[in-house]
């Protein structure tokens, strides 16, 4: 079988870069992606040589950025098989601590860009490339899936990707071989509750939560290993038939498993209240 050729946002540090790095171990091409052009030319990556690896400057709130990386990756490759959007960070503090600013960048980085390089992936492995098809793997978070304090906005861009995905999911052809698959890790040891994250300005009305503290405190505490992290994610990568969503970590599936008892449990609590609102006589369809 050819190699396969991976494109990664956000590839100069954290999953991304890790990523990268087991793509062209396992002897797949990679194009390697970030929003600074200095710092993704600058990034090294053991193996890599003209023939596997592309890196390119590709800022998700650019659309042309992300359309000309698409190009540079069809000029040398000739096609893209995996798209993974990794690109992202998070916004930490209380909701009235975030400037309008502050939120409108985050979902402009985490959902919006996500959407631009989501629709130029589609446009490349259906229509500009032979045979046609590709996975597109989408970094969510537990945090897509559960509301946690201090990442409110962070949480919503998550959701919204989760929402946008799962409904993708079901208007694209069969017969155009393209897959979505939903990556929804936990806490893990890179420099995404570090260096990465941006925090918010203090409120005095929030003084029992210091976003600041907490992220310390965690910061490479986290359970998860980022290169096994990665294994997974690869793994899920080249399955036939990928699923749409998946937690990675051992605190992020005990997360979603806790939540899906609450949901069962809260559903059913109101099942008469939420099944009594039919018209009179009214029969569904078959």
């Amino acid at each position: 079988m050819s190699p396969r050729v991976f494109l990664i946002t956000g590839a100069s540090s954290g999953f991304g870069h890790y990523y990268a790095q087991e793509v062209l171990a396992r002897g797949d091409y990679v194009v390697a992606t970030a929003r600074d052009a200095a710092s993704v030319a600058a990034t090294r990556f053991d193996g890599a040589n003209h023939t596997n690896h592309l890196a390119v400057r590709l800022d998700v709130t650019e659309r042309a950025s992300t359309e000309a990386a698409f190009e540079a990756a069809l000029a040398r490759f000739g096609r893209v098989d995996v798209v993974v959007n990794n690109a992202g960070y998070g916004l930490a503090g209380c909701f009235e601590e975030y400037t309008d600013a502050q939120m409108r960048q985050q979902m402009d980085i985490n959902f919006f860009g996500l959407l631009d390089v989501t629709r130029t992936a589609l446009n490349v492995m259906r229509d500009r490339q032979r045979p046609c098809g590709g996975l597109i793997q989408q970094v969510t978070s537990i945090g897509g899936q559960r509301g946690v304090p201090l990442f409110s906005v962070y949480c919503a861009s998550k959701w919204a990707v989760e929402g946008f995905t799962e409904s993708l999911s079901h208007e694209l052809k069969p017969e155009w071989g393209i897959r979505l698959t939903l990556l929804e890790p936990g806490g893990f040891r890179t420099d995404w509750a570090g260096r990465s994250m941006v925090f918010a300005d203090r409120h005095p009305a929030y003084d029992h939560l210091d976003s600041r503290e907490r992220m310390s405190k965690r910061h490479m505490n986290q359970a998860g290993d980022p290169v096994k992290a990665v294994r997974a994610m690869y793994e899920l990568a080249v399955m036939e038939d990928p699923p749409l969503r998946v937690v990675i970590g051992t605190d992020a599936y005990a997360a979603i498993m806790n939540k899906v008892d609450q949901y069962e449990l809260n559903y059913k609590r109101f099942e008469s209240l939420s099944n009594s609102t039919d018209v009179d006589g009214y029969v569904a369809p078959q």
